[in-house]
């Protein structure tokens, strides 16, 4: 049984507009990387994490990857094994991108090669909420299945857990520009209203099942005009400059949707291949550099993978 591991996750698009915790898909890149190794001693141990600027706790009862290995150890009847944890922070925390599920997921899926890999990565799910449930104060899974399982993911239900992959355009990618102004993710959470009126939770409904509908059919078409949030996205969109700009500046160079990605501030946009998304990228860069923000970018398509061995 190998001692020592190194993995990378994906960060992830959550949400997807109008599928509030409910879609999210994986991309190549950003992502995060954890060194674990199994030691002589006893209980989990984060000797080290970087690009975080100091931001992340070294406690393991507070750190979200090492709670939520503490789970899986818990569950596999091992509470006590001796494990030491380096977290790289390769992404940007707060972006809206999946920064604590990439780690948490990195660190799950360390540990479970680690341990022969006695569980699958959709039966790590769970253990993985756990994280995310310390991070923003609800175990939502639209970050965590996509980054562990890869591609497209639907959560049809959370009680039982219901966690469906979902076929997606080969050519698609993702344009992601993160706008560098702070939105913690509890913040934005709590702004969301609490009761919608019926004829809103409808048309919801129509898109969701319009955007899953339309990725199976690979109808780009379809998948565009079902990218429209009526609830969610009004509020969140607030604390994004200039949002609204920017979605028109996306849509008048060829995205099939535009949308928020995860609480944000990243928006993301759909398209139908690496050029297009790569033109997008740089329009929205040089929108958010005319008023003073500077931004970083992602070009990808879907990743289908999930979490890698490094070596």
């Amino acid at each position: 049984m190998r001692k020592s591991i190194k993995v990378f996750a994906p960060a992830t698009v959550a949400n997807v507009v109008c599928g509030y915790d409910v879609l999210g898909f994986a991309v190549n890149q950003p992502g995060d990387e954890v060194i674990m190794t199994l030691t002589e001693g006893k209980g989990i141990t984060i000797s080290k994490i970087t690009g975080d600027d100091g931001k992340l706790p070294l406690n393991p009862a507070k750190n979200t990857v090492s709670a939520s290995v503490q789970h899986y150890l818990n569950h596999i009847g091992k509470p006590d094994l001796g494990v030491e944890i380096e977290l790289h922070k390769k992404m940007p925390i707060g972006s809206g991108l999946g920064s604590s599920s990439a780690s948490t997921v990195a660190g799950l899926f360390a540990i479970n090669t680690l341990m022969d890999n006695l569980l699958t990565n959709k039966e790590l799910v769970p253990f993985a909420m756990k994280g995310e449930e310390l991070a923003c104060g609800y175990g939502h899974a639209d970050n965590v299945a996509p980054a562990l399982m890869g591609g497209f993911v639907l959560i049809r239900s959370y009680q039982p857990l219901d966690i469906i992959s979902l076929p997606f355009p080969e050519e698609m990618h993702a344009a992601i520009v993160y706008p560098e102004v702070d939105v913690p993710t509890k913040d934005a959470r709590q702004m969301i209203r609490s009761k919608v009126l019926l004829k809103d939770a409808v048309t919801q409904w129509g898109n969701v099942a319009g955007l899953v509908s339309g990725l199976f059919m690979k109808d780009y078409d379809l998948i565009g005009r079902s990218m429209t949030d009526i609830l969610v996205e009004p509020t969140r969109s607030i604390l994004i400059p200039d949002f609204y700009k920017l979605r028109s500046i996306a849509m008048k160079n060829g995205a099939v949707g535009f949308g928020i990605s995860g609480s944000g501030p990243s928006v993301f946009a759909l398209t139908k291949d690496a050029e297009t998304a790569s033109k997008i990228t740089e329009k929205l860069k040089q929108h958010l550099k005319s008023i003073s923000i500077n931004s970083l970018s992602f070009v990808s398509e879907v990743n289908k993978k999930g979490p890698i061995i490094l070596d």
